[in-house]
């Protein structure tokens, strides 16, 4: 059995770790953690020296455990990459909140395998191979769209909380300057106002090519398990696009 190792990242120096090291230890309950690694990072630096050596240790059937899937990488292209490297390599990857992307999850969908007995008839063999190796082929890109999928929505949710902070700076400098001195102070976003971040954006755009209701051909439940997004969240945003295709 290889080791475990965990790995904790923070974007800047005032925020903590904590959470994240308890969220990997309570995971691992009994099981013997190598060692955790910790990193305060920012977007600023280049490089992440403890993730690195993070990599450099790691071998064949080791495990590497991350509270988030936005730990391992902010960059979709990045983390996409990554993630298939040490799949390749024989390295297990745990996202304690994201499971349905573990590399045990990409293990199973590729080891499914339809048993159909033979016919006896050569030619009608030949054409249930050809169609169970094109639903494998299916079933792997499938997993697949959902693992970059997941490092999108990491990568958007840190551009989305930019946006946020530089609209709400935005906004208090425009309020704050007809107002008297004395009464200026911190002001959000304008009550009842909407924001559409770009992750739901991108998930509209992907439901609505995906859903029959719309461009696609799947069934909702289909759809669900693709985007990795929760029920409640995947119908707010069909009914979203509904009712602006009715305006």
């Amino acid at each position: 059995m290889g080791k475990i190792y965990g790995y904790a990242r923070v974007s800047t120096k005032n925020q903590r770790l904590d959470r994240q090291i308890k969220n990997i230890e309570d995971y691992c309950k009994d099981k013997k953690i190598e060692q955790i690694y910790r990193e305060k990072y920012t977007g600023t630096k280049m490089g992440r020296p403890q993730f690195q050596k993070l990599l450099a240790v790691v071998c064949t059937g080791d495990t590497i455990i991350f509270d988030s899937v936005s730990r391992m990488s902010r960059s979709a292209d990045e983390g996409y990459d990554l993630y298939m490297q040490l799949l390749q390599e024989g390295i297990d990857l745990i996202f304690i909140k994201e499971p349905h992307i573990n590399t045990s999850y990409y293990k199973e969908m590729q080891s499914k395998k339809t048993r159909i007995a033979s016919t006896g008839k050569e030619s009608t063999d030949k054409l249930i191979d050809a169609i169970m190796k094109a639903i494998t082929e299916f079933q792997n890109e499938e997993t697949k769209e959902k693992i970059r999928i997941a490092f999108e929505q990491a990568e958007k949710e840190v551009q989305d909380l930019h946006v946020r902070i530089s609209e709400g700076i935005r906004t208090t400098q425009r309020l704050n300057e007809s107002l008297p001195e004395m009464q200026r102070k911190q002001i959000g976003q304008k009550k009842g106002a909407t924001f559409e971040t770009k992750k739901a954006k991108i998930m509209k755009e992907r439901i609505q090519k995906m859903a029959k209701d719309f461009d696609g051909s799947m069934k909702d439940k289909e759809v669900i398990e693709i985007l990795g997004i929760s029920r409640n969240t995947y119908y707010k945003y069909k009914k979203e696009l509904l009712l602006s295709h009715i305006k």
